[in-house]
Parts: C-alpha cells; sequence; structure tokens
C-alpha cells in the first residue's frame, strides 16, 4: 500500500533501501555484470534504478518551474519503456560496479533529502504539476525510490537463484 504521509514515505524508502543495500554488499563484481536472457545485469538494474530517481527530480523541477513534463522521457511514451531500458543500458554500459553503487547510494541520499526538506502538504496535499494525472509528488517519490528498490531486490534475488 502507497504511502499517504511524509512519515510513511521516509520510513518506507529506508526500509526498502536498506533490504536492497544488503542484497548489493554481498554480490561481486563477476555476478553484478552477468547478463541474462533479456541481456540485463544486476549492475544494469542498478545504475536503471539511480537513473529513475533523477528523472523524478526532472519531473518535478519541470513541473515547478511550469515547463512541459515527458513522461517517462523526452522522446518516449509509457508503452516504449523497453526501448527506453535498452538505450539506458547503452548509455550506462561503461560504468564500472563500484560506480553504480555509488550512484544508486548519492541517489538515495538525494531523495531522503528531498523527502525530508519537503513539507506533507509538499508531498501529499495536491497532484504534482505537469505529472497530468492524481499523483501527489509523494507518491511519484515512492514509486521512484522505495517501489523500484522494492522490484530490484525482487530481481536480484531471482538472479542470485538462477546463478548457483
Amino acid at each position: 500500500m502507497a504511502a499517504t504521509n511524509k512519515s510513511e514515505l521516509l520510513e518506507i524508502t529506508q526500509k526498502e533501501f536498506e533490504k536492497l543495500e544488503k542484497l548489493l554488499s554481498s554480490i561481486d563484481s563477476d555476478c553484478a555484470y552477468d547478463k541474462d536472457e533479456d541481456q540485463t545485469s544486476i549492475k544494469d538494474v542498478v545504475t536503471h534504478r539511480a537513473h529513475w530517481i533523477g528523472l523524478f527530480f526532472g519531473w518535478y523541477e519541470d513541473g515547478l518551474m511550469g515547463r512541459e513534463v515527458y513522461f517517462p522521457a523526452q522522446g518516449y511514451k509509457w508503452n516504449e519503456l523497453k526501448q527506453y531500458n535498452a538505450q539506458l543500458r547503452q548509455q550506462h554500459a561503461d560504468i564500472d560496479w563500484q560506480d553504480a553503487l555509488a550512484k544508486l547510494r548519492d541517489s538515495f541520499e538525494q531523495l531522503v533529502d528531498f523527502i525530508d526538506t519537503q513539507t506533507n502538504n509538499e508531498l501529499y496535499g495536491s497532484p504534482m504539476k505537469g505529472a497530468n494525472n492524481d499523483w501527489t509528488p509523494g507518491r511519484w517519490a515512492e514509486a521512484a525510490g522505495a517501489s523500484h528498490f522494492r522490484s530490484a531486490s525482487k530481481y536480484i534475488r531471482s538472479r542470485l537463484r538462477n546463478l548457483k
């Protein structure tokens, strides 16, 4: 169930990141680069999650500034996520495992800082500007953070089982 206030959002964001961080701490670089049948690695998933937090900040800022907000990104529609994610994997191909982990941690810290500096009303009082839906900034932050951390953990647990 989605968070409905700032304290719940902080709690779920911390909780899901801690679970993911625990999983990531057990992965060596050889395992991190191993590709699955879709040509996706654990490293790819980690860089993807960091990237999407950055997308959220871009959406939020564009909406506040009255600029057009591109969901999920300029030139892509939601039904084109496979193509967008493939492009992201190419774009981030040269990032090594330690840099991928650092990017994820930095993105997490930026997200927590963002949540900390917002009031409950700023996070949940009205829809996010430019989003053209009913989702609040808090709901979007949860989708980019805690929900993505949860899905990354699920993917990684599955990959680790398959690699044994």
